[in-house]
């Protein structure tokens, strides 16, 4: 059985929709309800958090990298046997890239293919009944979408409150929470987001204090009656092929981007999935037939990488009898070396002639298409695959690498070659979700 679901959106980032939405996931989980968490877009953090709230992994739905079949097959399998789905948005919802309606990467386009209405997070600091003015054009942008309750976030006051409900009566619109302004609830973060859950100090009990707010001050019980049927499909979706049989997995506090789907559609093909940790000096297992090194945060951890032997000439051993590919931090490891933020140069793997520097940091961020330029661990020459970067790091020499492929961003940019290729070892900072 599919459960119905709402999506818990924003007019912007920074609203506090991700410390809501925990909340409320929390909150509900406490409660009895077996909540499938959903995100929007392409993150690896937040849905991290999303787990360890409702003790169920969630999944990354994407309308920009993902057609319609393959969302509706990933909804229809992610979601399976929960009591609620409640899907988090990313950035504004409407804010996405240039394409066709349904597939511009918005959290609008997933709410509207699912079927699920919207409940706002309205930061209302610095505003009275000027949000009422906000939700009325939310309400009337869209034509495929029902945003059918408000939560008002940040409130400074009870007369503060009084003002906007009287604004937003007329509108007809339940508000189903008012939040007051709560410092003491923020989660930490670093500079491509929160700090990871897995680093997160006394995670349990910040993710209970979420829900105790989100208790004592939001309608639970009015906002899961608004949750519609949710549309998913139990058509089998075009997967990325799994890049081996026996994946060796870096996994630890350096690595562990990858989203879940992707774990989910291998393991469903039969691969065993064998995590290790270089953080923890272990050597990819001896009978992989893959190795995959994830995106993550090595620049953190770069010094004590560097001084790992173990992880290191395992690494190598393993690039002499089977393919070794790398996203984004674990393309930088493949590397000659990783100047750090303190402009410290620390010797990586040197299996890819890469020298990466967070020395001067400039970030990079957007949807790609790329077109693999050779046979590889991703599919063969030619396999056009959708994902993302987003990376602060610096390219200082690529040591005369030929390119993993080619890559088009979404505003029709002419494409450019990305990441390096030497024998059987591959990586670049593209972030793979989707087939094309």
């Amino acid at each position: 059985m599919i459960p119905p679901g709402l999506l818990i959106a924003a007019p912007r980032s920074g609203a506090g929709k991700t410390t809501i939405s925990l909340g409320i996931m929390r909150a509900l989980t406490r409660q009895g309800v077996a909540v499938a968490p959903v995100k929007c877009g392409p993150d690896y953090i937040d849905p991290a958090f999303h787990t360890a709230a409702c003790g169920r992994a969630g999944v990354n739905l994407d309308s920009w990298a993902m057609d319609d079949t393959q969302r509706a097959a990933l909804a229809a399998q992610a979601l399976a046997g929960a009591d609620l789905a409640v899907g988090e948005a990313l950035m504004g919802l409407f804010d996405g890239v240039p394409g066709p309606i349904g597939r511009m990467g918005s959290s609008a386009d997933i709410a509207a293919s699912l079927g699920w209405p919207v409940v706002l997070v309205l930061d209302v600091s610095g505003q009275s009944q000027t949000a009422a003015a906000v939700v009325l054009g939310f309400q009337r942008f869209d034509p495929r979408l029902q945003v059918a309750g408000v939560i008002l976030n940040r409130l400074g006051s009870p007369r503060h409150e009084r003002l906007i409900r009287a604004a937003m009566a007329p509108l007809g619109l339940p508000i189903l929470g008012a939040v007051p302004r709560t410092a003491s609830i923020a989660l930490p973060e670093r500079h491509l987001g929160l700090v990871q859950a897995r680093e997160t100090a006394d995670l349990a009990a910040k993710l209970d204090a979420l829900a105790d707010l989100a208790e004592t001050h939001i309608d639970l019980a009015a906002l899961r009656s608004l949750a519609a049927p949710t549309r998913a499909a139990a058509a089998p979706a075009r997967a990325v092929r799994p890049p081996g049989q026996r994946i060796a997995l870096a996994w630890d506090a350096a690595f562990s981007f990858l989203y879940p789907h992707l774990l989910m559609q291998w393991r469903a093909a039969g691969v065993e999935i064998l995590p290790f940790s270089p953080l923890a000096d272990e050597s990819p297992p001896a009978y992989a037939d893959c190795v995959w090194l994830p995106g993550g945060y090595p620049e953190l951890h770069a010094g004590r990488l560097a001084q790992n032997a173990a992880f290191l000439t395992g690494l190598r051993q393993a690039a002499d009898r089977v393919p070794v590919h790398g996203e984004c931090g674990g393309y930088m490891v493949l590397g000659e070396s990783l100047i750090d933020a303190a402009g410290v140069t620390h010797p990586m793997a040197g299996l890819l002639g890469l020298q990466s520097s967070f020395a001067t940091r400039r970030m990079t961020l957007g949807y790609r298409r790329v077109t693999l330029s050779a046979d590889g661990p991703l599919g063969a020459a030619g396999t056009r695959l959708r994902g993302h970067e987003f990376h602060y790091a610096t390219v200082r020499d690529l040591g005369g690498d030929p390119p993993f492929a080619a890559g088009e961003d979404a505003y029709g940019s002419p494409p450019q070659a990305m990441g390096s290729r030497r024998n059987r070892v591959s990586g670049s900072f593209f972030h793979v979700i989707a087939p094309e």
